[in-house]
């Protein structure tokens, strides 16, 4: 799944959270100064190359909608950051969040938990 620049990401919260949209509705959607039509109509485009929208034709205009879940997104973020950031070691990236205590003992507990009782079901 290929990367995605910060306007991107915020143009793809709105598909999950809205649903399908046309350009002009997003357009609405921000505040003002609102960013032109032909830009966003050019972002979107690009998500489509992407692969992360597609379109639906109304005569000369067009409806998109994501074809990527937030959760596949998400996914493969964090999948990426801890492949360039770790080394590919979640246990690295466990450990670095213990380390600068954004999680604590309890909330690590709980994970351990969730693990084994996934593990569990699947058996």
């Amino acid at each position: 799944m290929e990367r995605l620049t910060p306007r991107e990401e915020e143009l793809m919260r709105w598909f999950w959270t809205r649903g399908p949209l046309f350009v002009r509705e997003l357009v609405a959607l921000y505040p003002e100064p609102r960013p032109h039509f032909n830009t966003l109509s050019t972002m979107v485009r690009t998500l489509e190359a992407k692969g992360y929208v597609a379109h639906k034709s109304y005569g000369n205009t067009y409806q998109y909608y994501a074809v990527v879940t937030e959760e596949e997104f998400r996914r493969c973020t964090l999948k990426g950051v801890i492949r360039k950031y770790f080394d590919n070691s979640y246990l690295g990236a466990v450990s670095t969040l213990i380390r600068e205590e954004q999680i604590s003992v309890d909330e690590l507990r709980e994970l351990i938990a969730r693990i084994e009782g996934q593990q569990e079901e699947r058996r």
